[in-house]
């Protein structure tokens, strides 16, 4: 398995909080991003991809090639990656498929579609609220934290 630093969801992927905090709070030095759509999107892949900061490397694959590339062993011992999806009903096919997750942070994820208030910046739909009760049930943390240096926010206390 790879060495993940973090796990996130956030619908807008890379902006500024995570690059101007996350990335160098952690050292991170390789972004995994994880959506379907994304994937699809030679576009949107590359305008993505530009955003990360410099010297970080980014990857975007499918679920399913994420998966796979997710359960192979780093080939570099300093590698410091973060994964990001836009919603947690992507971790969870991830756990499905055999990727192992300690922890899950759920970032921004705004109102939209089925989507009603949940934790502070985060909005969730009912299947989405399933997919995190799912990741909790396979022994995954999971909780709400914009940035390190705010209190962390347990989801089990609002499911």
């Amino acid at each position: 398995m790879k060495n993940i630093v973090l796990a996130r969801v956030d619908d807008r992927l890379i902006h500024g909080e995570v690059v101007s905090v996350w990335t160098p709070s952690l050292n991170v030095n390789r972004i995994i991003i994880v959506d379907d759509e994304v994937a699809e999107d030679k576009f949107n892949k590359r305008v993505i991809k530009a955003l990360a900061p410099n010297g970080v490397k980014c990857n975007v694959y499918s679920t399913e090639r994420g998966a796979d590339i997710l359960q192979r062993p780093s080939k570099e011992a300093s590698e410091k990656i973060m994964v990001l999806t836009k919603t947690p009903n992507t971790y969870a096919k991830l756990v499905d498929l055999g990727c192992e997750f300690e922890a899950v942070n759920l970032g921004g994820m705004g109102l939209r579609g089925e989507r009603t208030p949940f934790i502070k910046n985060v909005a969730c739909s009912p299947d989405e609220i399933q997919s995190i009760k799912h990741l909790m049930d396979k022994g995954v943390h999971v909780y709400y934290q914009l940035v390190p240096e705010q209190q962390v926010i347990e989801a089990k206390e609002y499911v």
